[in-house]
This record gives C-alpha cells, sequence and structure tokens, in this order.
C-alpha cells in the first residue's frame, strides 16, 4: 500500500468516525462545530486525495467523490454562510448526511473488493449481499437523517 493509499484511507476512516459522531449529535438535538469542522475537512480531504490515487480513467468513485463535495458545500453553505436559518437547518443535516452515506457507501464497496471472504460473496458487486448491504446502510441513513431532520427542525 503506498503512502498516499494509506493516508487516503486513514482519512476515510477518520471522516466516517467525525460524521458519525455529528449526526448522532444532530439526532440528540445538538451542533457539535468542531466535530462538523473534522467531518468537513477529513472528508474533504478523502476526496480530493482519492482523485490523487492512479487511474487511467473517470472510475464511479470519483463520481461519488464529486457528490460528496457537492454535499459539504451545501451543507457548509447552509452552516456557516446561513447559520442554519430557517429552512437552511433541513438543508445542512440533508447535506451532511449524504456526504457521510457517500463515505460509507464507498467503505462498502471497498470492504466487498478487498476483504476476501465478502469479495467471493458478490466478486462483481452485482449479487445480492452486496445490494443487501448497500440497501441497509442506504435504508439507515435515510432513517437517521430523517430523525435528525425532525428533531433538530423543530
Amino acid at each position: 500500500m503506498s503512502s498516499l493509499t494509506l493516508v487516503h484511507v486513514l482519512l476515510s476512516l477518520l471522516a466516517i468516525a467525525a460524521g458519525a459522531v455529528v449526526l448522532y449529535a444532530m439526532i440528540s438535538l445538538h451542533i457539535l462545530s468542531r466535530w462538523t469542522q473534522l467531518f468537513f475537512i477529513t472528508t474533504a480531504a478523502t476526496c480530493l486525495t482519492g482523485y490523487a490515487l492512479p487511474a487511467d480513467k473517470l472510475l464511479p468513485s470519483h463520481i461519488v467523490g464529486l457528490l460528496t463535495l457537492l454535499a459539504l458545500a451545501v451543507a457548509g453553505y447552509a452552516l456557516y454562510v446561513r447559520k442554519l436559518a430557517g429552512r437552511w437547518r433541513p438543508v445542512y443535516i440533508a447535506g451532511a448526511t449524504i456526504a457521510l452515506y457517500f463515505n460509507v457507501f464507498v467503505a462498502v464497496v471497498q470492504l466487498f473488493l478487498k476483504f476476501p471472504t465478502l469479495h467471493a460473496l458478490a466478486p462483481t458487486q452485482s449479487e445480492p449481499p452486496f445490494l443487501i448491504a448497500q440497501a441497509i446502510v442506504v435504508l439507515l441513513f435515510i432513517v437517521w437523517g430523517v430523525m435528525a431532520a425532525k428533531r433538530l427542525s423543530r
């Protein structure tokens, strides 16, 4: 594993951990400024280091990285510029939740690519075990995002 790949993976794991704290805090009716900053910075750095990894063509991960950066930009605008005023609060919640979801989505993809047992279950990532895992992830994020939006938007 190259140094850049190692940094990218460590940033990804830190972004997911920080994002989980941020999402839990939102569900618990809190905005944690430092954790949110850590989540934003590590998620952006994960995306940017992903673009620096060797690739000879545009990959799905590049598109997911772009979508993640867009979600972060919207969430950042809602939080730092619009100060969560009015309708910007649910916009922030949606953007932050979507950015975290994309991080976890990519983590699940990587787990199925890199771990032999999981790879054997879904070598092309179109098999039921992979699809079920991703369906569970998306459903969890929908539930958590709705919970955060309902609680923080009161």
